[in-house]
């Protein structure tokens, strides 16, 4: 693989990381009813919990996009 395509590969990911973490957020504020709802089913959760669970994961998955896909592109672009 060259070089350049590697760095197109990190900023497809980070594309699609981040509009994955978009429609996360979207169906969180639009569903959030039916979601807290679905996952009563399986887990005791308090609206709090439930809610703090899912900002997390998104605090979580939004680092993992910055560390892992949109840094290693952006020091790919300052080197090549």
């Amino acid at each position: 693989m060259t070089f350049e395509t590697i760095r197109a590969v990190f900023a497809w990911c980070t594309v699609i990381n981040m509009g994955l973490l978009l429609w996360w957020l979207v169906f969180f504020i639009l569903a959030h009813e039916w979601m807290y709802r679905y996952h009563c089913k399986w887990f005791k959760l308090s609206e709090e919990k439930f809610d703090t669970i899912h900002y997390a994961g998104m605090a979580i998955f939004k680092i993992g996009i910055f560390l892992f896909n949109l840094v290693p592109y952006l020091a790919m672009r300052i080197v090549g």
